[in-house]
């Protein structure tokens, strides 16, 4: 594995005063196609209950992974869903979603991802899209060297065994999984259809990373994760480099401020809806 960068992920907060920490890149674009991860991990109520009331989004598509815990999903489009523990929620904005995700009630503590996608130019005026894996759930794959792999989006393969999520068509074909490792257990990974390849640290460590650390690897070729001794877990985030210059203002991501002006007037004027 040929390691670019190391990234240690930053508390702060966001919402109503949720505290997460987060690796982003809007400057550099170094992640590209992903511009920003989100983790929330906390067993205090404190720290995630207030949670993210309704917002807007122009020119992103945004990819919510729970691994414990659970929010409640509203948008603009009539979606009302809970996304829960071992669940997955994919929005491509386009022209614009306003939504709404607020904890769900409960002593179990939460530790759910959100991940911001860029979207090509192209696109970023499309219509809105939805998808989540409540009904369908996600497949798992599994090896014998102590290696789960949970195919959150795209296509998968664990040691020659391939696997696809439900999720599919992703911006930039963006491709995320979920890799849990046994102590000292070993993943290994094709990644040769990729050129991006960012690996964030959720949980143990690797041997070359630790929890909250995101590396940035060489993508077009094959890769070994082992753990250490207490195991691990890690998300895998793939996809292909969109190489546009961006403009960015809190929830909107487009390619010139004309374009973000723009954003902002069409929001105020209720042109991209509301949740009743």
């Amino acid at each position: 594995m040929k390691i670019i960068d190391v990234q240690n992920s930053r508390p702060t907060q966001d919402g109503a005063g949720v505290n997460i920490r987060r690796v982003a890149d809007f400057q550099r674009l170094s992640l590209d196609p992903y511009l920003m991860i989100d983790e929330l991990k906390s067993d205090n109520k404190a720290d995630y209950m207030a949670g993210f009331p309704a917002h807007p989004h122009r020119g992103i598509e945004t990819f919510t992974y729970i691994r414990k815990g659970g929010f409640e999903h509203r948008d603009q489009m009539g979606n009302k869903k809970v996304i829960g523990a071992g669940d997955v929620q994919w929005m491509s904005t386009g022209f614009g979603v306003v939504h709404s995700e607020m904890p769900v009630e409960g002593d179990e503590g939460l530790h759910g991802f959100q991940i911001w996608l860029n979207m090509p130019a192209k696109d970023k005026l499309r219509p809105p899209q939805y998808q989540d894996s409540t009904d369908s759930g996600l497949p798992v794959v599994s090896n014998h060297s102590g290696a789960r792999l949970t195919a959150l989006a795209g296509n998968w393969a664990l040691d020659g065994q391939a696997v696809s999520s439900p999720l599919q068509g992703l911006a930039a074909s963006g491709a995320i999984a979920d890799v849990e490792l046994r102590a000292s257990g070993q993943a290994q990974l094709n990644l040769s259809a990729w050129e991006q390849a960012l690996i964030y640290v959720h949980s143990g460590s690797l041997t070359e990373a630790s929890t909250c650390q995101l590396l940035r690897i060489q993508g077009g070729a094959e890769v070994t994760l082992t753990a250490s001794e207490q195991g691990a877990g890690a998300l895998v985030l793939l996809g292909h480099r969109i190489g546009e210059k961006i403009a960015h203002m809190g929830p909107f991501v487009m390619n010139n401020e004309a374009e973000l002006r723009q954003a902002v007037m069409d929001y105020q004027a209720g042109r991209m809806g509301s949740i009743s």
